[in-house]
């Protein structure tokens, strides 16, 4: 409906790694332009924890409130030996709502010169 035979808007997306096959799927049964979306090497928390820095995301949990659940999660016996900032990942998927809520919060505290190539990517082909 919106894309080449619909209303003629250009198709684009954000996608996770994962999901990548699936909307190249998505994108070819469209007649869309495979270079519409953008993939995020994990996903879009992944992306926005390199960018921050694990040190300025762990400082953000805190000023959230959400330390002591931070420090909580992070002595589970499972995050013992994985890298720093896939525990943070793991973290904000453990709580409903905490993902889209630490997303904000995570954009919002972004330098512009920081941006995640994929987000860059994809801000820069809506303009």
């Amino acid at each position: 409906l919106l894309g080449p035979s619909g209303l003629g808007l250009r198709l684009t997306g954000l996608c996770d790694q994962r999901e990548q096959p699936f909307y190249a799927r998505g994108w070819e049964r469209a007649g869309a332009a495979p270079d519409g979306y953008f993939v995020c090497a994990a996903d879009l928390e992944d992306e926005l924890i390199r960018a921050l820095g694990v040190p300025r995301v762990k400082e953000l949990v805190r000023e959230e409130g959400d330390l002591r659940p931070l420090q909580t999660f992070l002595s589970q016996p499972a995050q013992q030996g994985r890298p720093a900032h896939q525990q943070l990942r793991r973290f904000l998927g453990t709580k409903k709502g905490r993902k889209i809520h630490y997303g904000r919060v995570l954009v919002e505290a972004l330098a512009p010169d920081r941006v995640p190539a994929p987000l860059d990517d994809l801000f820069a082909a809506l303009s």
